[in-house]
């Protein structure tokens, strides 16, 4: 599937409905919300509550959820005026808000609008209309956009800062104050995105094309171009130079930002971002912010402004002091403002120590037992070495009928065994070795893999506790196989109980067969796991997980040869 053709997909009844339909929608979901018979308008249902207060309306084209709707409520937003997907509002519907709070006894109306030409011209239009009535409105533009280092003559783009707007001017409508009042309070705040892939309006192919190891910075809430294209690199360099850019003193639309200032840290998904990569990116600007000796007063993260179904994230700074913070922590009933902890993120402790395990019990030494070292790194070394190798050969075979990460679960492991075997002394004895692998692959590795060969080798050690023959390391691999799926393998070992049987020979055959059966495996109907779940035509390839087991079988025998020659 090509980018531009995925782009097409959307799930709304109709193109030129969805607008009308996702604002429907919102209010139908909250109790709290009503529609203005009539006008794509949506207001809270306690219009009577408003009374001698300043009413606050916002809005804008379509495409931004949970911006507009999300932030009505009681001590943010009383009412939005929608328009289609990335359109500004009609001034028709702009002013027959404008009437419905009037109507129910405010004593002024603020249009909270974002610096988009549509947008000042129609909230303007409908301003001029309503004060022609009577009515006592004001209107605020909103730009916090850090992208251009140089004015521009339309001004800065409003962008997610014009959600803690919402926020701060809805709190000072609540507490009783003054349309003009509101109006004077004075905001430095700052907001930056960059995005990894453009969004499409419904039924439009995308609004511009990235290479696949691009991503774009600066860029604004519609899909217009930003100020610059890079290279995809780490999350923490991505954010550094999102965070220069916006503090640099070359920027004439910088945040400006001093050591030692509170700043409130909004980070925003832009609409296709993974919540994962979202608290990493998160992580790092908290990171970077405090090293720069930034007090970080709150944190939101999630999905506030965002640009329809594009993978990309903003950043927002809005510089706070005691007072602006107690106005930042007001209550709302708006359904889409988080609420965060009412304590300051920067000087909070983050890591609790854990508790250190219990020593190792010392496993008395017997005259007869040989110390593993000398073979077991040799083969360690050559079993970590072949998982590496492997990463991408595994994954690819686990996609088929899983999630695609077996051998990148096998390489966290072999690098875990790395680390250790390089960081200490082996233990000396074959017991105390797959124990002590067991608990690394228990906490290291992760999976299903990673708990069935810790159950193997937990279970593996009991035997050589007492004794380290040949039939000893035979009854060792019974005892993990009764939870492992290496039957085939096992079947050749239990030779090694007899004491004439050449060890090499042996493992070559149970090699041999793990192989076998492994390739066996995609012939087999999956019982347990993800590939249970697909049907078995679609199931064509080797299971991932034997072949990993196979392989590991080999890369022992590869290591004792190595070291046995």
């Amino acid at each position: 599937m090509t980018q531009s053709s995925y782009f097409l997909k959307k799930l709304v009844n109709t193109i030129l409905g969805c607008a009308d339909d996702a604002l429907a929608g919102t209010v139908a979901c909250n109790p709290h919300l009503q529609m203005l018979h009539g006008h794509r308008v949506a207001l809270r249902a306690d219009l009577e509550n408003l009374r001698g207060k300043v009413a606050l309306i916002s809005g804008g084209g379509s495409g931004h959820e949970p911006a507009h709707a999300g932030y009505i409520g009681k001590g943010m937003l009383t009412g939005v005026v929608a328009g289609p997907v990335f359109t500004s509002p009609a001034v028709g519907s702009i002013l027959a808000a404008i009437r419905a709070v009037r109507k129910a006894g405010a004593v002024g109306t603020l249009l909270i609008v974002k610096n988009y030409t549509g947008d000042r011209l129609n909230f303007g239009l409908a301003l001029e209309q309503a004060r022609a009535e009577g009515a006592s409105v004001e209107m605020v533009v909103i730009g916090d956009d850090c992208a251009f280092t140089k004015q521009k003559k339309a001004g800065r783009r409003g962008l997610c800062g014009t959600v803690l707007i919402h926020k701060v001017a809805g709190a000072l409508s609540e507490a009783g104050c003054g349309l003009s009042a509101i109006v004077a309070f004075y905001f430095c705040t700052g907001t930056l995105g960059v995005s990894l892939t453009p969004c499409s309006v419904p039924g439009s192919r995308p609004t511009f094309q990235l290479a696949d190891d691009e991503l774009e910075l600066g860029l604004g809430i519609h899909g217009e171009a930003g100020v610059r294209r890079m290279k995809i690199t780490s999350a923490d360099q991505v954010v550094k130079i999102m965070l220069d850019h916006m503090t640099s003193h070359s920027n004439a639309s910088r945040v400006r930002l001093k050591s030692g200032a509170s700043v409130v840290l909004m980070v925003n998904n832009l609409g296709g971002l993974s919540y994962l990569e979202l608290s990493v990116v998160a992580g790092s600007a908290v990171r970077c912010l405090e090293s720069r000796g930034i007090h970080i007063a709150r944190v939101f993260v999630g999905s506030f402004m965002t640009a329809l179904e594009m993978a990309g994230v903003s950043l927002t700074l809005l510089l706070v002091d005691d007072e602006l913070l107690t106005l930042i922590d007001s209550d709302t009933t708006a359904v889409a403002w988080s609420q965060p902890a009412k304590v300051h993120v920067s000087g909070q402790k983050r890591v609790r120590e854990s508790v250190a395990p219990k020593e190792e019990e010392k496993e008395e030494s017997f005259p007869f037992r040989a110390p593993a070292t000398p073979y077991m790194r040799a083969v360690l070394e050559k079993v970590c070495n072949t998982l590496l190798n492997l990463q991408e050969e595994l994954n690819d075979l686990d996609r088929a009928a899983g999630d695609g990460d077996c051998g990148s679960t096998h390489a966290r492991a072999a690098r875990a065994i790395q680390e250790w075997v390089d960081s200490k002394p082996l233990p000396l004895y074959p017991s105390q070795l797959l124990s002590a692998l067991a608990k690394l692959l228990l906490e290291k590795m992760g999976g299903s893999s990673g708990a069935l060969y810790g159950l193997f080798l937990t279970a593996a050690a009991q035997p050589l506790r007492t004794d380290d023959e040949l039939a000893t390391w035979s009854a060792a691999v019974d005892a993990g196989i009764d939870l492992d799926s290496l039957c085939a393998a096992a079947e050749q070992l239990r030779a090694l109980k007899n004491p004439q049987t050449n060890p090499l020979k042996v493992l070559t055959k149970a090699v041999e067969e793990a192989e076998a059966a492994a390739e066996s495996t995609k012939h087999m109907e999956a019982a347990a796991g993800r590939a249970s779940y697909i049907g078995s035509s679609r199931l064509n390839r080797p299971d991932p997980g034997a072949v990993a087991a196979a392989a590991i079988l080999r890369a022992v025998m590869e290591g004792l040869q190595v070291k046995t020659i």
